[in-house]
C-alpha cells in the first residue's frame, strides 16, 4: 500500500490489521518528516476502512524508533535557514490523532523508544513491550524539551513522570508496566505469535490476555519512595534542593545528572508537566508548539546536538549555564501566544 514515505516506512493490510513497519533500522527508525506524512495518512485511510479491525506499529531491528531526525534541524541552522517547524507541526498533528484513533492501535516495542518514537506509539490503546524495550524522553539532555505529547503522557504518573522529564532516565519494561506507561508485557519470544494472532483475530484485548502478563518493577521500594519524596515538590529549586539536602546514591547520581542538563530545558519542562496535569491533549500540543518555536530560535538545542551528534565532545556550553541563572520570565516566554502562527488542529 503506498501512502508515502518511500524506503524509510512500510504499509501492509494483512488479515484484519493495518500494519505500519519502521524500516530505517541504520538510523534506529528516527522519523523522518515523510514517515510522519505517510502515517497520517495511512491512519486517516484506515480509521474508515471496515476491514481494518486494528493498527499495529513495528519497528525494524534494535529499534522500536529513537526519536525524530533531528539533524535536519541542526542543519537547517547552519545553512542559515529557517527551521524546519512545519515537520513539528505535522507530527504534533499526528499524535493528536493518535491519541484520539477510534480504532485499537497497538504499539509493539521491542528495544529503544525515546522522542518522537514515544509520539507514534504511547498515544495509543495498546502500548506492548518486550523485555528488550527501553523507555525514554531524554531531551532536557540535548537542550530541547519532552515534545511529541509529553505533557500530556508524563503528568499521568506523577512524580515518577517529572523525574523522567527531568532527568531524561532510561526505564525497562518492568517499570514502565508498573507506572502505566506500558498497558501489557509480553515476551519477545512471543512477539511472532502475537503479530499473527492479531492479524487473524483483530482483537487485541483477547490476544493480549493470552499472551502478556505480570513484569516485576526493576526500581525498589525504597528508590521508587525517593522519587516521590523529591519530584513531587513544587518548584525545579526545590527538587534540587531537596536532592542536594538528601543522603546516599540516588540523590547524589540524580543531582548528578540534572545539573548535566540544559537549564533552560529543565525549567520548561518542570513547568510544562506541572501544567500538562490539567490540559487536554490539544492543549498541550498547542503549548508544545509554542515551546518549540522558541526553542527553534534559541542557543541551547543546537549547542545539545553538537555536543551529542555532531562533534560527539559531551561537552555542551548551556547559556545561561546555571539552574539559577534561569529567570522566569524567561521561561514565560516559551509559553507565550504564536497569534497567527499557533498550531492548527
Amino acid at each position: 500500500m503506498d501512502f508515502g514515505g518511500g524506503d524509510e516506512i512500510r504499509f501492509e493490510r494483512i488479515g484484519r490489521a493495518g500494519v505500519v513497519t519502521l524500516t530505517r533500522p541504520k538510523a534506529l527508525n528516527a522519523l523522518t518528516h515523510g514517515m510522519v506524512r505517510a502515517l497520517a495518512k495511512a491512519l486517516a485511510a484506515w480509521e474508515s476502512d471496515a476491514g481494518v479491525a486494528l493498527v499495529l506499529v513495528l519497528g525494524e531491528g534494535r529499534a522500536f524508533s529513537a526519536g525524530g531526525d533531528i539533524m535536519q534541524v541542526y542543519a537547517a541552522r547552519g545553512a542559515g535557514e529557517e527551521p524546519p517547524a512545519d515537520f513539528f507541526a505535522d507530527e504534533y498533528r499526528l499524535n493528536v490523532h493518535i491519541e484520539r484513533y477510534r480504532k485499537p492501535y497497538v504499539a509493539l516495542i521491542d528495544g529503544i523508544v525515546m522522542g518522537g518514537g514515544v509520539g507514534i506509539s504511547f498515544h495509543g490503546s495498546h502500548r506492548v513491550l518486550t523485555e528488550n524495550a527501553q523507555f525514554a524522553m531524554p531531551e532536557v539532555g540535548i537542550g530541547f524539551f519532552p515534545d511529541v505529547g509529553g505533557s500530556h503522557i508524563l503528568p499521568k504518573f506523577g512524580s515518577y513522570g517529572m523525574y523522567l522529564a527531568l532527568t531524561g532516565n532510561r526505564i525497562g519494561q518492568g517499570d514502565a508496566l508498573g507506572c502505566g506507561l506500558a498497558t501489557h508485557a509480553i515476551k519477545a519470544t512471543d512477539q511472532a505469535a502475537l503479530v499473527a494472532r492479531l492479524m487473524e483475530s483483530g482483537d487485541p484485548d483477547a490476544v493480549l490476555r493470552d499472551l502478556s502478563g505480570p513484569v516485576a518493577r526493576a526500581t525498589d521500594a525504597a528508590t521508587l519512595a525517593a522519587i516521590e519524596r523529591h519530584f513531587s515538590l513544587a518548584s525545579l529549586d526545590a527538587v534540587v534542593s531537596s536532592l542536594a539536602a538528601a543522603q546516599g546514591d540516588f540523590s547524589a547520581a540524580t543531582l548528578s545528572t540534572i545539573l548535566s542538563r540544559s537549564p533552560t530545558s529543565l525549567a520548561v519542562a518542570f513547568r510544562q508537566i506541572a501544567m500538562g496535569r490539567t490540559l487536554s491533549m490539544e492543549a498541550c500540543m498547542r503549548m508544545e508548539y509554542r515551546i518549540l518555536n522558541r526553542m527553534l530560535a534559541g542557543h541551547d538545542f543546537y549547542e545539545g546536538i553538537r555536543a551529542a551528534i555532531v562533534d560527539k565532545d559531551r561537552q555542551p556550553k548551556w547559556r545561561p549555564a546555571r539552574i539559577e541563572d534561569v529567570a522566569a520570565t524567561d521561561v514565560d516566554a516559551y509559553f507565550a501566544d504564536l497569534g497567527e502562527r499557533e498550531l492548527a488542529l
